[in-house]
């Protein structure tokens, strides 16, 4: 077996000291090294092979380069993989891991997974949600660095970062007015969220800015179903003065307003079109026309608040009181087939 290779022979290797070396490759802060220097350190690194024992790591800087991500269905969910890597991304570049776990709305689980993160000191905890909604972080993370994910933190002593719903509710009515669509209608969800609050209020405002008279604007509130939605797309693309551009809450809500338009003859994206929101792609690619969609910034979000937690990482490690922020952030519009010119009168 080859011997292992030691934070000396890296030094040697570089022409700098043992210390320097611990200082660039733990990225110790406050001190100062050039960045020649730390590049040519952390290339002597590389071309011998050395890694640094994790737990004598961890005891030298008391820092584990591990963070936690506490979530509650998020594993299971389309988006999970957007919130992750955007995450991982970011620990990756502070040479770190990511430790995830799922409580499934489970208490006493949740309580069990902190606390296994807490014993593997990990230097900070990403707290995320399945949807935008408000959470309330564990006491058991009192004085641990914690950013909330998807989700905005009651209290106002945590960072968090959350789609910008108003945004997604005017952008998705722009796509249609920008088409030339004049008589418009949402479908939203009835649950008490702020989605629903949000998405709404963007939707109205865009048509407002537009000029259209109240009465050529109209939102329908019905369960976020399926069967549901169909039903409510159905009375309202029945009327006379239907609308001929449709915002969708979801994107499976939009399922139930193309099966109301078929069943009524209307032709999507020209008859009738349709934008949803969130951007699945199992469903905006699969319906036929393919589904114009609001994306949620999942990946951006991801990135954001692992950022934010390394700041609040290294406040901590200079003995400062990290200051709490907060982010909305917008997510594009993803154009297909199903928006098109309104039909002539």
């Amino acid at each position: 077996m080859a011997p292992r290779v030691s934070i000396r022979d890296v030094a040697t290797r570089a022409g700098v000291s043992p210390t320097t070396v611990s200082h660039v490759l733990n990225r110790t802060p406050g001190t100062r090294t050039s960045p020649t220097t730390q590049e040519r350190v952390r290339r002597a690194a590389t071309e011998l092979g050395y890694s640094a024992n994790a737990v004598a790591r961890t005891l030298r800087t008391r820092r584990s380069n591990s963070v936690g991500f506490v979530g509650d269905e998020i594993a299971t969910t389309p988006y999970a993989g957007q919130l992750i890597a955007g995450a991982q991304e970011v620990v990756r570049t502070h040479d770190g891991v990511l430790l995830v776990t799922n409580t499934e709305y489970d208490a006493d689980l949740e309580a069990r997974e902190v606390r296994e993160l807490l014993d593997r000191e990990v230097d900070g905890v990403l707290y995320a949600a399945m949807y935008h909604r408000l959470v309330r972080v564990p006491e058991a993370l009192d004085g641990v660095p914690v950013v909330v994910l998807n989700a905005e933190a009651v209290g106002g002593t945590h960072s968090w970062v959350t789609p910008d719903e108003v945004a997604g509710g005017l952008d998705a009515a722009e796509a249609l007015l920008g088409a030339g669509h004049r008589r418009l209608a949402m479908l939203n969800n009835a649950d008490d969220i702020p989605a629903a609050k949000g998405r709404p209020e963007g939707f109205l405002a865009a048509c407002r800015q537009a000029g259209l008279p109240g009465a050529d604007v109209s939102v329908i509130v019905s369960e976020q179903t399926y069967d549901a939605a169909h039903r409510a797309a159905h009375d309202v693309l029945s009327r006379p003065d239907r609308p001929t551009g449709l915002f969708c809450f979801n994107d499976r809500m939009a399922m139930g307003a193309y099966r109301a338009a078929h069943e009524l003859g209307l032709r999507i994206g020209h008859d009738v079109s349709v934008v949803g929101f969130d951007d699945m792609q199992i469903i905006t690619e699969a319906v036929d026309p393919p589904l114009t969609s609001v994306a949620l910034p999942h990946r951006a979000m991801g990135a954001w608040a692992a950022e934010q937690l390394y700041l609040q990482i290294s406040a901590c490690d200079e003995g400062h009181e990290p200051e709490p922020r907060s982010v909305r952030l917008r997510g594009p519009v993803v154009h297909r087939a199903s928006v098109g010119t309104p039909p002539r009168e």
